[in-house]
């Protein structure tokens, strides 16, 4: 889940990168690929999981992992050795995944698929045979094929062909229970169990104890917001940005134990101000200063590691926006990973941000008892 979330989160900075530049992305890691752009296409061979993200995406390879493709329109073409994870307006799969799927969009067609089918979407359409169960939910579905699984569906219009049947179970949620029949071919009655709508909602409502799409939406939002405050610094001020960089690298103990001081000192400023109970209206400006430098830091020190792990496989220091925004989403996303880890995370992730703020008060302030030589512009 984990490696998921990575991959996601440098999907999306290549995004900005891609439609910033008007151009397409092009990144690989270990046989991971990730493409981003208006039209992108995946023609090449070898590809272990892919990544995608455009106005039109097509697959037109097979690949041996899984495919996350997220577009207006989307088309899978190849085999898909893993899971399928396809979601837009238009999404094809015209090709066999042999793991489990997971669609959703407007038009949705499906072909073959080894696993499970989890498919929602306006206009549903299953193309292929099922191996595993299926669970749909569309206004029109379509049958076409053979689901071996058991079937959970809830549509308001549903055609068959005279190829479609249901080996499994069907527990159907209509709004008048009993009011839509299946022929005979496609499954028999005895196999049907017919449920009101209601139940599926409410049952759906008091499952949802802890919503891990919201979740996961609200960290991605998080690592998006700070890779992005990140690479709009490095557009302003890049080289400022690197210098601050390279003193977290160079020195990262050292700006640490300055940044602590520094943090310190805005914080035992607050708590003079409130004993002296005259100060008390300005201790809420010192607690903002405080919190603000904290952010800064953190920015500043996420994209400061993401430089070096770009570095560590190999490739050069950032000198443009989008590889700036590549090293500021690598970075963001590697330190909110390793902040969901119980207790080290959150030592891991005030030890960082602290290092920052040291590096912005050394910029600021440069006290000559710590500096004693300016670094190099970049």
């Amino acid at each position: 889940m984990f490696r998921t979330i990575f991959y996601i989160g440098v999907l999306m900075v290549s995004i900005t990168t891609a439609f910033a530049q008007e151009k397409k992305s092009d990144f690989e890691f270990s046989n991971d690929r990730f493409l981003a752009g208006a039209t992108v296409v995946q023609s090449n061979t070898g590809v272990d999981d892919l990544f995608m993200f455009g106005e039109t995406v097509r697959s037109e390879k097979d690949i041996v992992g899984s495919a996350h493709l997220f577009g207006r329109k989307v088309e899978v073409s190849g085999t898909v050795g893993g899971d399928a994870y396809l979601a837009g307006m238009d999404v094809t799969l015209a090709s066999k995944v042999a793991g489990d799927a997971n669609i959703s969009g407007y038009n949705v067609s499906v072909a073959e698929v080894v696993g499970d089918l989890r498919a929602s979407g306006s206009n549903v359409t299953i193309a292929g045979p099922v191996s595993g169960y299926a669970l749909i939910a569309g206004d029109e579905v379509r049958f076409e094929s053979v689901i071996k699984g058991d079937v959970s569906l809830t549509a308001r219009d549903i055609e068959f062909s005279e190829d479609a049947r249901i080996e499994g179970r069907l527990i159907f949620y209509e709004e008048t229970k009993g009011e839509t029949t299946f022929p005979v071919g496609f499954i028999a009655e005895d196999r049907i169990e017919r449920r009101e709508f209601a139940e599926w909602s409410k049952a759906a409502q008091e499952l949802e104890v802890f919503n891990w799409r919201e979740a996961l939406m609200s960290f991605l939002i998080w690592i998006v917001v700070v890779a992005g405050i990140a690479s709009l610094i490095a557009a302003i001020i890049p080289q400022k940005l690197a210098d601050l960089r390279r003193t977290i690298l160079d020195r990262p103990f050292r700006t640490l134990w300055f940044g602590i001081l520094a943090q310190s000192a805005v914080i035992g400023v607050t708590i003079l101000l409130i004993m002296t109970l005259i100060g008390l209206l300005l201790a809420p400006a010192t607690i903002l200063v405080a919190l603000v430098c904290g952010f800064a830091g953190y920015v500043v020190a996420a994209y400061a590691l993401g430089v070096a792990l770009l570095k560590t496989v190999g490739r050069e220091e950032p000198d443009s926006v989008g590889t700036r925004a590549l090293a500021a989403g690598v970075g963001a996303l590697t330190v909110g990973l390793i902040g969901l880890i119980p207790f080290f995370g959150w030592l891991f992730v005030l030890s960082l941000a602290l290092t920052g703020v040291g590096a912005i008060a050394l910029w600021l302030f440069e006290p000559k008892f710590f500096v004693t030589a300016r670094l190099p512009s970049a």
